[in-house]
């Protein structure tokens, strides 16, 4: 087997596999890489060792031959030798840490782990995509692949297509969000490392279901990375909020990219995912004429055109910039879709009347806010935004922007973890207006996606958690929450301890909740909702110009038209009335009983009730 690691920065390697020890040779062929030949099997842990000074000799040594333990390998009578000096470091390309990101990494036969007769890829296009993000380590108290596998047949029933895995790649500690992970390219063990994943996404294919993974390219975390003694992966010619830069455009940048390009492919190829959210995509400093973005979505849309599978990728990105999405041809990015935060906040802050933070913008006329952005994506396309102090944003051209270029959804990962208490909506609105907001989403022009657990109004938080073995850094992080929600007034023992195994405990789903009571009956609205836009085609229409919409900011309702499907939603505590016109349409569901409109077109709406109509 060969093994090779890109390691510009040192005049000797040594490869450490199972106790031998093998000297590397600098490839002919491609400048800072290292080669050698050895024998491993699946399972096999090794490591790289890096040295100034050339390989050791000693009496009866060559440098190009195994060393065994118990020969030469450890010479305890050479202190001086290298070995007591340069620790052996994991493999930056490696698939599996066993025993996490400080320790050896693990040789993977991947053609060992795919099944015989693996099920066949869903083929659903964004367009009539329903995504569904899902955290592994809380989605079930067990926090594994296996355990999340089997209650696939929860999103089967609720009509869901995609689901979409928060970060898996390895990170320090047992339980966290996954974005502190450091090891791109391998699997985070304690979730049930690469067999796992493997084996869960054979599940979801196997259901019907298609796997999206969130990938982090903006940064690494800040405990367990070990890539910047191998090459120059950052660089301090740009500044994030993590420190130094991802180094995407700087001396030595050829290979970085190719390291995370080859990374996001690795997902899609080895592990059979179909689509990759691309997370805050606005952090990657890239001032090279050919972005990183374009060659990744360039790379992938090679890949989907030679296996013959619908592969995607969706961005974060706060810039409210068209170009994200729009072809590479026509001078874009190229990436299939993004999420769209501007329609989040609008009808958070119509559900609930917040107005602090990045809220303020929205807060003036919230569903006049929430009307742009159904027809026009972005509330920022120019505008003066208070909150960055400055005009943001750049108008959509609606008629070449499919609406299924975004995403709506009315909570994430982000919009409840970051909170103070990791609040869902389901902790402050009533049943009514938690069924409200699903019908705008569900029921709106954008490619919908849940967060787990919001198709029951989950009573769980979903809070901040960590599990950093440097104690010194738990105390930084758990110092630095308390400090910034004491900001904003809270008190420093009412922010959950991050660090604190209960407070990932209590962010875990409660299983039991959807089987009874209001969380029964807003799992059925949600059904209901995801077949009404599966079998009513104009609910997919991608043409944002043709969505109609009309509001009253002060009574509180909103109606829009796709179609030939009407919506009323009345976010009001008073019944509301609703002229529609002679139009024919008749109830096709109701969170409280409605009347089908009168001759008039006029139909009455019960107070925090929604209604969607057809002819």
């Amino acid at each position: 087997m060969q093994f090779e690691v890109w390691a510009p920065l040192t005049d000797r390697v040594v490869l450490r596999l199972d106790g031998a020890a093998y000297a590397m040779a600098p490839d002919q062929e491609r400048a800072g890489w290292w080669v050698a030949e050895a024998p491993a099997a699946d399972g096999a842990h090794y490591g790289f060792q890096l040295g100034a000074g050339p390989a050791p000799r000693f009496p009866g040594d060559d440098p190009r031959d195994p060393v065994h333990p118990g020969q030469h390998a450890e010479h305890p009578e050479h202190p001086g030798h290298p070995d007591h000096v340069h620790p052996v470091r994991p493999d930056p390309r490696g698939r599996r840490l066993p025993e996490g990101p400080d320790g050896l990494s693990a040789v993977v036969d991947f053609a060992a782990l795919a099944p015989a007769e693996p099920a066949p890829a869903p083929r659903v296009a964004l367009q009539d995509a329903v995504l569904y993000e899902l955290h592994v380590g809380t989605f079930t108290p067990e926090g594994t692949f296996d355990a999340a596998a089997a209650r696939l047949g929860h999103l089967t029933a609720l009509g869901i297509t995609h689901v979409e895995l928060m970060p898996v790649c390895s990170f320090p500690g047992r339980h966290g969000w996954g974005y502190d992970g450091v090891a791109p390219w391998a699997v985070h063990e304690p979730y049930g490392g690469p067999a796992g994943l493997v084996r869960f996404v054979e599940a979801a294919h196997a259901a019907g279901l298609g796997v999206v993974l969130d990938v982090v390219h903006n940064h690494l975390g800040p405990s367990g990375n070990h890539l910047p003694v191998f090459g120059p992966y950052f660089t301090e010619t740009h500044h994030t909020p993590w420190g130094a830069a991802v180094n995407l455009d700087a001396p030595g940048s050829d290979e970085v990219r190719a390291y995370f390009l080859g990374s996001a492919l690795a997902w899609l190829r080895d592990y059979r995912i179909d689509g990759l959210r691309l997370d805050a995509v606005h952090a990657l400093a890239d001032d090279r004429a050919l972005t990183f973005l374009e060659e990744l979505s360039a790379a992938v849309d090679e890949l989907a055109a030679e296996t013959g599978r619908p592969l995607f990728l969706i961005a974060e990105s706060d810039r409210c910039d068209p170009r994200t999405t729009s072809p590479r041809a026509a001078g874009g990015l190229g990436l299939h879709a993004q999420w769209n935060d501007d329609f989040h906040h609008a009808l958070h802050c119509a559900l609930t009347g917040e107005s602090q933070a990045y809220y303020a913008d929205f807060a003036e006329a919230p569903l006049g806010a929430l009307a742009k952005t159904m027809t026009r994506a972005f509330f920022h396309d120019g505008t003066w935004s208070s909150f960055r102090g400055r005009h943001h944003g750049r108008a959509v051209d609606r008629g070449r922007t499919p609406a299924h270029r975004f995403l709506g959804y009315t909570q994430t990962h982000d919009q409840i973890g970051n909170r103070a208490l990791g609040d869902r909506l389901a902790a402050s609105l009533s049943p009514g207006l938690l069924a409200c907001a699903a019908t705008v989403a569900l029921t709106g022009p954008f490619v919908p996606m849940l967060f787990m657990g919001e198709e029951w109004g989950a009573g769980t938080p979903w809070q901040y958690f960590t599990d950093h073995p440097d104690e010194e850094l738990a105390e930084a992080v758990r110092a630095g929450r308390r400090r910034e929600f004491a900001e904003h007034g809270w008190k420093a023992e009412e922010i959950p301890d991050p660090q604190d195994p209960a407070t990932r405990d209590r962010s875990c789903l409660d299983w039991a909740e959807p089987g009874g009571g209001s969380h029964a009956r807003l799992l059925d609205w949600y059904r209901t909702l995801i077949a009404l836009r599966r079998s009513h085609s104009d609910l997919r229409d991608p043409d944002l110009a043709a969505l109609r919409i009309a509001h009253d900011e002060e009574r509180r309702w909103l109606t829009f038209r796709r179609g030939d499907v009407r919506v009323v939603v009345n976010l009001s505590g008073e019944p509301v009335t609703v002229a529609l016109g002679r139009n024919g349409v008749r109830v096709l569901a109701a969170w409280l009983p409605v009347e089908h409109p009168d001759a008039d077109g006029r139909v009455h709406v019960p107070a925090e009730s929604a209604v969607v109509l057809g002819p």
